[in-house]
């Protein structure tokens, strides 16, 4: 059985930052279901979940902390806000963005994380839903268009992945 810790990190006394701007790290969780359908896009799922504040899903994402590599950050804060483990890929991109609600800018990171397990209590279960659903889906509920960016970029990477093979 593995252990995970039940308490999300608060506070921002071990952010970091570059020039004034917050470092911001997430992800995008997906997996491939079977299915009937031929095509990447019937095949991938991703998970998103809901805002703490309820107004909106998006993609699990918080601030990188000096204790941690970008890729410790990304996997603790799909564990706390999703509660899902897995491999960090590569990353998808870089965005600056401007935080709706403290009106500062961030400099965020997406990476893709292949799931590999799903848990059934997780850090914020009783503030978040999570949700799998088609990149369709996915691309119509996003409520920050840098993640849907990010989504495109997987969606393409993993097309291209496809090709390879074939």
């Amino acid at each position: 059985m593995k252990m995970v810790s039940l308490v999300s990190r608060t506070g921002r006394h071990f952010q970091r930052y570059n020039k004034g701007h917050r470092l911001v790290v997430g992800c995008i969780p997906y997996r491939y279901k079977t299915c009937r359908k031929k095509g990447l896009e019937n095949e991938l799922e991703v998970l998103v979940i809901s805002s703490q504040k309820g107004q909106g899903m998006l993609f699990p994402k918080g601030g990188w902390e000096l204790d941690e590599s970008v890729e410790e950050a990304v996997s603790r804060e799909t564990l706390e806000e999703a509660g899902v483990l897995g491999n960090v890929e590569a990353e998808l991109g870089k965005w600056n963005f401007k935080s709706k609600s403290r009106g500062i800018y961030h400099e965020g990171r997406m990476f893709s994380l292949l799931v590999t397990e799903q848990l059934d209590l997780w850090p914020e279960k009783n503030f978040r839903q999570r949700v799998w659903m088609n990149v369709a889906e996915a691309r119509e509920v996003c409520q920050h268009w840098w993640m849907k960016e990010a989504l495109d970029i997987l969606v393409d990477r993993l097309k291209s992945e496809q090709h390879k093979k074939e």
